[in-house]
């Protein structure tokens, strides 16, 4: 394990990727029992809140939490299989991956094309758009008018961002390649495949359960996933002291380590969430398997305190919204130069 020189900005993004190179290998033993663990807890979980429908609603919905959980960390799974990092061979990972989709009402082979596209342009703010939250630099806001204005401080608040808008992106936007529609027939036939696998399986378990049940399980536990999923997102790449660049000026390096975070959440929360929260080391090196990045951080400790996030001060981040290409920050809508 090679550990000079000090600190991680000074190494350059070839000897950084040579040293998390031996980390990228998956163990297959491993993957499946993540697999089954999550899977098994989600199920039970699910079959709990049902049958505790007999007895209140309230202990119904208090199971919908934690299944709502494991449902996100299924996503995570998704998200690994997306990247190549889950499983040793492709087609393992894409076929894990799609019949995940079908559960977390994410097309497998739509979002991992936007979420390469998100990787590849993570922080350029000349190639803002696809797979990532919508930013506008200040002088950019500035020039907006009337209703586009109105629009984008509505996108930004904390009821459209995480409320309105994950129940859109993964009950409607998700039903349509939006982005891809005329990228081939590859991305139609993965939302169209997810779509129809999914209406089946509600249609089994509404027969099953009957509608009204069905409902009250499957709402809640899915749109606390999305949301969960969202305010991730969200913190990965949305604190004041982020990275933007134009393109000429841009660099993966800079990109992972100054624009993706260290979301530094405790156990059993750093599990839950697959460490998707030691998202500067995946931004720079993707395949490597989420259950390996603990073991990056004890090997490089320098890696820990980089762009590093608590829970209490990652609230801070919901209040900006605009880019200050002169402070090179985020800022919020009431602190932007004029």
């Amino acid at each position: 394990m090679d550990r000079s020189p000090s600190t991680p900005q000074e190494r350059s993004t070839q000897d950084w990727l040579l040293a998390l190179a031996p980390y990228r290998t998956p163990s297959h033993k491993r993957s499946f029992l993540e697999l089954l663990v999550t899977g098994g807890l989600f199920v039970s979980l699910w079959i709990a809140a049902w049958w505790s429908l007999s007895v209140s609603y309230w202990l119904a919905l208090a199971f919908c939490v934690p299944a709502g959980v494991f449902l996100m960390r299924l996503f995570m799974i998704q998200h690994d299989c997306g990247h190549g990092a889950f499983f040793r061979t492709k087609s393992l990972n894409d076929w894990v991956g799609r019949t995940l989709g079908v559960l977390t009402l994410t097309p497998y082979d739509v979002w991992r094309k936007s979420h390469a596209i998100h990787h590849g342009t993570s922080g350029n703010l000349d190639k803002r758009g696809t797979g990532d939250i919508d930013t506008l630099t200040v002088q950019e806001h500035a020039e907006l008018r009337g209703w586009r204005r109105l629009a984008y401080r509505l996108y930004r608040s904390s009821l459209v961002m995480f409320g309105i808008g994950p129940a859109y992106i993964f009950f409607i936007r998700n039903r349509l390649p939006l982005g891809f529609m005329r990228s081939g027939s590859r991305f139609w036939i993965s939302a169209m495949g997810t779509n129809v696998t999914t209406v089946l399986g509600i249609g089994v378990m509404i027969y099953l359960l009957g509608l009204t049940p069905f409902l009250q399980i499957y709402v809640p536990t899915t749109l606390l996933a999305a949301t969960i999923g969202i305010w991730l997102f969200f913190i990965q790449h949305q604190f004041e002291d982020t990275y933007w660049a134009r393109n000429e000026d841009w660099s993966l390096k800079d990109a992972a380590f100054g624009g993706s975070s260290h979301f530094d959440l405790p156990q059993p929360f750093r599990w839950m969430t697959a460490n998707i929260g030691i998202h500067h080391v995946h931004h720079l090196s993707a395949r490597i398997p989420y259950y390996r990045l603990s073991q990056v951080l004890r090997d490089y400790p320098e890696l820990a305190s980089v762009k590093r996030l608590t829970f209490r001060q990652s609230f801070a981040t919901l209040k900006l919204g605009l880019w200050d290409e002169r402070a090179k920050k985020l800022v919020s809508f009431s602190t932007r130069h004029h």
